[in-house]
């Protein structure tokens, strides 16, 4: 089993938590540490030969050193680019909580250094009427990175994020300011209220950069309050 799992969790949808996600496994790669990911449920899937894969969890899949088999990556896929939980509603099946995490640690029991479990969408994405994904999270007791997509909005996003992990009874383990729109009105004052408001570390401040390769990334993550025994 990893001895440092995270969930990759995100302030919003499209706030870049696969990017981050990547450059976080490409970061522990350079340090020379093993390193798995894991994307349990993934909607917006293509239809390929070798059955529906996602671009997301391909990406992880290539950049994690301990090679999975992508349906041990990302067991649940859907092709409809839609709410995981209507996605599976529309092919007359139900997403389970349990189900997810059971899944999860078998593929957890491959050994490795550094493990990423990359959620979908914002905290309380629907799995069914009454369970969402982070009842996974709570399930697999990880400590939970967060991905702030730095736009209009993003305080009150990460706060009220960070308010949902801790009442889960989660650690917040870090997280990662990532500029995910060209400009942003007062930018580093938004930066510096967050840090001022936020307990735990900045893992990384991550501009706007038009190539997001995962080495590219790791350039800008420190790594080490994650290393860290808490």
């Amino acid at each position: 089993m990893a001895k440092r799992t995270f969930f990759v969790a995100g302030t919003d949808t499209d706030v870049g938590k696969t990017v981050v996600s990547a450059g976080l496994l490409a970061a522990a790669n350079q340090r020379g540490l093993s390193s798995m990911a894991l994307k349990p449920v993934a909607a917006g899937c293509e239809v390929t030969e070798a059955g529906l894969r996602n671009g997301d969890a391909l990406l992880l899949q290539q950049t994690a050193s301990v090679k999975l088999s992508y349906a041990q990556v990302n067991p649940m896929a859907f092709e409809p680019a839609i709410a995981p939980h209507i996605a599976a509603q529309q092919l007359g099946r139900r997403l389970d909580a349990d189900r997810i995490a059971a899944l999860c640690r078998g593929a957890m029991m491959q050994p490795a250094d550094f493990m990423i479990i990359e959620g979908a969408g914002g905290w309380r994405v629907p799995l069914n009427n009454r369970q969402t994904l982070a009842d996974v999270a709570k399930l697999l007791r990880t400590p939970v990175i967060l991905v702030v997509g730095m736009k209009l909005g993003c305080i009150n996003h990460t706060l009220l994020t960070v308010e949902a992990i801790v009442k889960d009874g989660l650690r917040l383990a870090g997280w990662v300011a990532n500029q995910a729109e060209p400009q942003m009105n007062c930018y580093q004052e938004n930066l510096a209220t967050l840090k001022s408001m936020l307990s735990a570390p900045l893992l990384a401040e991550i501009p706007h950069i038009e190539t997001c390769e995962a080495e590219n990334i790791a350039k800008y993550i420190d790594l080490e309050p994650l290393l860290i025994d808490q």
